[in-house]
This record gives structure tokens, sequence and C-alpha cells, in this order.
């Protein structure tokens, strides 16, 4: 019988798991590692940096709930891959052997490639349940003391998404707590303009987005590359076009929230064959990796090819529907490896997206996320919000009872139409 590891325990981790249980043979040995005993869900990472959710809200223990099915569960780190000998090494010291490998480890934050950058420098994050409780409490000082902020994306995002929804969260937070006016707030990011989402823009995003700013009154800055941070004030360059420096800008802010870029792990950055510069892992159509095919990788540490080439550098986002369609194809293939066939199975490359703005949120679907597409719509509406929270209800029941069922897709098209069907 074959033992099959999986690196990570976030939402690709946690839904490989189930549904390799559900795929492998009885025999056949599941083990997660992770360097974390939580899960969290990510997306609901806004809402606790302003107070909105609790922590515990929001996570779950990953052991006993793998237990439960019949899934060995180490919380330890991987301090280094070894793909030419199948062999895992941990934080630990310890050595494990694999069969089949499934990374899901998700990104590095590479809040190191800018001078003064992120939760250990000058700005806030919300990519990790502890980086959203540090910006909450970092929130509770500035709304007792208001002034500017800068929010946004740096130069090679990838994930723009959480940038729009934070910043429209806190825009509502402080209008309910009759503040705004004392705010000044500026959208700085590397896309070419606003609504470019990582993906060339999405129906009608660039005009509802830019409508939407102009409302609220938020000013943005797009093309931009932030230099470096200081105690209050960061330093951004504006480019055009073709990517040639235009305006320099230093804006001072009392808070400031910023999307990194992301790069693979340690634990995996500079293996040959196995991951491109930036440290993501190579994978071909039936996510193998081509150099060692006894090695499958999902979601955020899957390498991607920009949609497009930006004057700024931008990356491509995987949204969750991806990430789960990229875990059924997974499973099936690891089972089909295990049965000695070949594999068949390829993830739909599609992005579906919700984004709370607090009383109302914004949509997109992108199918295939690559254009050109055959479904290509953006919309907003107080039916959004209504949407993400049944979302988070209904993922966050999955997770704890260990369900291998695959209903992103189907949970988010039939929020998308029957909400706005009603007008919601």
């Amino acid at each position: 019988m074959a033992h099959i590891i999986i690196v990570g325990s976030g939402l690709g981790g946690m839904t490989m798991a189930f549904e390799m249980r559900a795929d492998a043979r009885p025999g056949d040995r599941i083990t997660v590692v992770s360097n974390n005993p939580k899960f969290h869900f990510v997306p609901s990472n806004p809402w606790v940096a302003v107070d909105w959710r609790k922590r515990e809200d929001i996570e779950v223990e990953v052991g006993p709930v793998l237990e439960k099915r019949n899934i060995d569960f180490i919380p330890v780190g991987v301090k280094r891959l070894h793909p030419e000998r199948n062999q895992l090494e941990l934080d630990d010291g310890r050595f494990l052997d694999y069969d089949f490998l499934i990374l899901s480890t998700g990104p590095k934050l590479a809040f190191d490639e800018i001078e003064g950058f992120g939760p250990q420098g000058h700005t806030q994050s919300i990519c990790h349940v502890d980086h959203a409780v540090t910006a909450e409490k970092s929130w509770q000082d500035f709304v007792a003391d208001p002034g500017p902020i800068v929010a946004g994306a740096v130069q090679g995002a990838s994930c723009f998404g959480p940038a729009y929804e934070f910043t429209m969260i806190m825009e509502t937070d402080l209008r309910r707590r009759k503040i705004r006016d004392q705010v000044p707030m500026t959208f700085v990011t590397a896309e070419p303009y606003i609504g470019h989402l990582g993906l060339g823009g999405v129906g009608d995003s660039k005009g509802l987005m830019e409508s939407m700013f102009r409302s609220k009154h938020i000013k943005a800055i797009c093309n931009a590359k932030v230099s470096k941070v200081e105690a209050g004030q960061m330093f951004v360059t504006e480019h055009d076009d073709e990517g040639k420096p235009k305006k320099e800008h230093v804006l001072p802010f009392k808070y400031s929230m910023l999307l990194p870029a992301f790069k693979g792990i340690d634990a995996v950055f500079g293996i040959e064959g196995l991951t491109n510069p930036r440290g993501f892992v190579l994978i071909d159509q039936y996510q193998r990796n081509p150099k060692y095919p006894n090695v499958y990788a999902i979601g955020v540490c899957v390498a991607i090819p920009p949609v497009e080439v930006t004057p700024v550098p931008t990356g491509t986002p995987k949204t969750g529907y991806m990430i789960e369609s990229m875990v059924t194809a997974t499973s099936k293939n690891v089972r089909a490896a295990l049965d000695g066939r070949e594999p068949t199975e390829k993830a739909t490359w599609n992005a579906i997206c919700l984004a709370d703005f607090g009383h109302g949120g914004a949509a997109f679907v992108a199918l295939p996320q690559i254009p050109p597409r055959n479904v290509n719509w953006f919309g907003e509406g107080k039916w959004v919000h209504v949407a993400k929270i049944g979302f988070e209800k209904y993922f966050m029941h999955k997770i704890k009872k260990g369900s291998s069922e695959t209903f992103y897709e189907k949970f988010i098209l039939d929020a998308m139409g029957i909400m706005k069907l009603k007008g919601k």
C-alpha cells in the first residue's frame, strides 16, 4: 500500500485530504504535514481585522478532524523537500518517506522585498489570521485617533480582490463610527487600472470599481511600485503605460494595509526542475511536476504565468474555486497512478470570487480566467454580502465534519443567480 503525504492544512490541503481519503484504496496511508495545528478560513481575515469576527470564529483544530477520517497529522513544518529520494525533511529533524507527495503549501509572503514593509515593519496584512489579529489591534488605536489610510497591493502581487475588499470594509466601518470624514483614503496598486484584478479585468470591473471609488472618495494610484515604507509615510513611484517612472509620491498614513507579492516556500525554493525562479511549483496539465511525476501541487504554490504583461508586474490570482478543481483532478489522478493507469483529469482554470464590502459587495466570474472567455461577468450588490456570509458558514461546516463534497462552484453560482434574481 502507498503512503500519500499532503503538505499544508489550509483550504487546499484540508480539501485535498478529504477527497484523497475518499478516492484512495482502503489500505493507503494518508498524512497531512503542516506548521500550523489549526485551519483558518482565510477569506474571513478582513472581518477579523476590523473586529467583525474573532479568530476563534474562523479556526478549527486540524488533528481531531483528520483523525475522524483516518488521516494522520503531523503539526511540524517542512525544512526541505528531497524529491530525488522521495523524502521530506521536517523542522524537528525527522525524515518522512512518501510514495506520492501533494504540495498545498500556500505562498511565502515576500514582505522582505520592500524596506519597512509588512507586519514586522510599518504596514498591516490580512494574509494570515495572526496578521489579521495584529491588524485589528492597530485598527482600534487608529479609530481612536484617525488620519490618512493607504491600502492596496504592491508590485508582483497576484491576489487583488482582498485588497479591494478590505479597503471597502474599512470605509464601511469608518462610516458606521461616523469618522469617515476624518480619514483620507488612497488605494495604491500595481494594476494598470482599477478593477484589473490580475485578470485583465472581468466584465465591467473597471467601470464599476472606478465609479465606486469616486462615490466613496477613495483616490487611486495605478501602475505603482512601492520603494520603501517608513513610519507614517510611504514612497511610491507611479509608472506610465510603458513602465517608465512617471511621478514620485510620498504618501502620509496613520494606517496602511498592502498585500505583498508571493514566492514559493523555502522548503522547495531553488530545487531544479521542481520550481520556477520565484519558487512556485511547476506542473503539467494533470497537476504533476514534469521532473518528479509522483509530486503534485495545488493552490497558490502552483506556477501560473500572468494573464497578460502589465507595465508594473502583476501575478495571476488563484481563487478557491480554481483550487477546489485542482484538488479534484489531483485526487483522481493519484488514484489512477495507484491503479497503474495514466492520468486523465484536468482542473478547470476558472475564477470566481465574492468580495464583501460590509453592506454590499462585488463578485466576478471569469470562465476561463484567461481570455477569451465563455463567461465574463462582474456585478455588485447587497446579495454579495449575504452570499459571502453564507459561504463562510457552509465551508466551516464542511471542514468541521471532514466532508469531501465539492460545492464551491455550485454554492457561489447558485448564490449569484438566486440572490441577483431576488434583487438582494
